[in-house]
């Protein structure tokens, strides 16, 4: 089946009157979804007017500072060189999408009702709490199911496999899902923990499943840090 994507571009006035830059750090990563990457220029220079200095990148993403999903690789590519990152946007899952992947303040902007806010780091904190306990679930269970999606842009069968394959000593089982149910997760009991390898914002619904949820850029990213500390 094709599929075809097409950019909503907000196209009316942007509102500024209280995007309060004095609050705002010395260097600053933008980032914004694709409804509002046409101003991204305009509040650029609006901040750097204020003495700012502004960084927009990309790794992947069609535009510099795109978000795109639960991909925040244009944070990702600039968090060396900031102090926060500032979000142009509306509702609070890319900005919290950026927190959670980079140690560092996000402050948010609305351009239509110019509402300026600030992710809640005790927020962050909760969530990154139930990740760990996720891990830890994770490493004591020997019966895992590994979560796959038929979606475009979110399959990862191939790492799926490779994960399976590493895990000797635990029995692995591969889940193939275009549309993933929550309830039919029940029908699987024996599973003691899940591993997610699709969208990795799936975590935000951990409360929907039975059994622990960990994701597999978790368990990466503690494998990546084994390998260094030997």
């Amino acid at each position: 089946m094709k599929i075809m994507m097409v950019e909503g571009r907000y196209k009316g006035k942007i509102n500024l009157s209280n995007l309060d830059t004095i609050i705002l750090p010395k260097k600053i990563g933008l980032a914004a979804t694709v409804q509002f990457l046409d101003y991204v220029d305009e509040i650029k220079k609006y901040l750097e007017k204020s003495g700012k200095t502004i960084f927009v990148d990309k790794i992947k993403q069609k535009y510099e500072g795109q978000l795109l999903g639960c991909d925040t690789g244009a944070a990702e590519k600039v968090k060396d060189n900031v102090d926060a990152f500032f979000y142009i946007g509306t509702g609070i899952f890319h900005p919290l999408g950026i927190a959670l992947n980079v140690d560092k303040d996000v402050f948010c902007y609305d351009p239509i009702n110019a509402i300026m806010s600030k992710i809640d780091r005790n927020e962050v904190e909760k969530y990154n709490r139930k990740r760990k306990a996720a891990y830890m679930k994770f490493l004591e269970a020997t019966e895992i199911g590994i979560i796959v999606s038929l979606k475009p842009g979110q399959n990862n069968f191939k790492k799926a496999v490779e994960l399976k394959n590493q895990l000797k000593d635990k029995n692995c089982y591969i889940f193939a899902c275009d549309t993933l149910e929550f309830n039919q997760v029940e029908n699987f009991p024996f599973v003691q923990c899940w591993v997610n390898t699709a969208c990795n914002r799936i975590v935000d619904d951990y409360e929907k499943f039975p059994k622990p949820l960990v994701d597999l850029s978790d368990i990466e990213k503690m494998q990546l840090l084994t390998l260094t500390m030997k």
